[in-house]
């Protein structure tokens, strides 16, 4: 049997940058085993499969897995995979189209907004599908995580931003750093990696700092989850949404809507911007939105 896909650059206006996403389109009737056995011959940081909705309300089922397991929800996948199903919806465009796509995800229906320009990237919002909350993961002091990251421990922290743990439907760990050169010196350490952030399954470290090279973004970031199979990830838009998190418990913006920008995938030379909006009443984060750009790079036939 032969099914559709397509590889989609996700949180970038141009093709060959962001987070490259791969979206197996009728992926009915295959199994667990199947689908991870086909993430692995894609060997993208997430694969997504797509079945026929449950609610006839919603656009579609998704499944989501990187090369080493599932995935209940994850960012990159939403937001290339509804600009994709949007696309196909409306075809070749003479006119900018506005669309809503409602995809089932693991952890709930996740409602995306998508706006398609005919000849440019699409762009996809979707509200996160539960507010984030600290989470019990297991860290190390500062000393063992800067060790796991090859770092020092005076790089570990900046003004009141210290080490946490966060999830949106997928924990991280949150490492603040105090320098944009300290960022870019980060590396893996393996052999030290279970001490700083647990032996578990979620052992995933995303680090980020205040300190940029240009005024496109409000924070740059990198995130390692050797745990999922992913070296390195060129976007995270799960860790945004638990990022929002973080925000709120140390910067503690004022009640509002406040726009955050997130670069990230820069040391890897896949350049990508992830939008974080977030919506503060009565001190409490009321609302948290994930936003990007993408572009569909190659269309092909799986053949199994």
């Amino acid at each position: 049997m032969s099914r559709r896909y397509a590889i989609i650059d996700v949180f970038t206006n141009e093709a060959l940058a962001g987070n490259p996403l791969a979206v197996v389109l009728e992926a009915d009737g295959l199994d667990d085993a199947a689908m991870l056995k086909i993430a692995g011959e894609f060997n993208l940081s997430e694969t997504v499969f797509v079945f026929k909705s449950e609610n006839p309300a919603h656009s579609a089922r998704v499944r989501i897995f990187t090369p080493g397991r599932e995935l209940p929800f994850a960012g990159h996948p939403t937001v290339g995979t509804a600009i994709l199903l949007a696309s196909e919806r409306f075809g070749d465009l003479d006119h900018p189209q506005d669309a809503m796509v409602v995809l089932e995800e693991k952890v709930g229906p996740v409602r995306c907004g998508v706006k398609l320009t005919p000849n440019a990237a699409g762009f996809a919002e979707f509200d996160i599908p539960r507010l984030p909350q600290p989470v019990g993961l297991s860290m190390g002091d500062k000393a063992e995580v800067a060790t796991a990251l090859n770092l020092n421990s005076a790089d570990i922290g900046f003004e009141n931003h210290r080490p946490s743990t966060y999830e949106a439907g997928v924990p991280f760990a949150f490492v603040p750093l105090a320098s944009l050169d300290a960022l870019a010196r980060a590396k893996p350490n393996l052999g030290a990696w279970e001490a700083a952030f647990g032996d578990g399954d979620h052992n995933h470290a995303f680090l980020y700092c205040r300190e940029l090279r240009n005024h496109r973004a409000t924070f740059r970031a990198r995130m390692f989850a050797p745990s999922m199979g992913i070296g390195e990830d060129p976007a995270t838009g799960a860790a945004a949404a638990a990022f929002s998190g973080v925000i709120m418990n140390f910067d503690k913006p004022t009640d509002g809507t406040h726009f955050i920008r997130i670069e990230q995938g820069f040391e890897m030379g896949r350049p990508s911007l992830i939008d974080l909006e977030i919506d503060v009443e009565a001190n409490k984060l009321d609302a948290v939105r994930i936003g990007g750009q993408a572009v569909i790079v190659a269309r092909g036939e799986l053949l199994v």
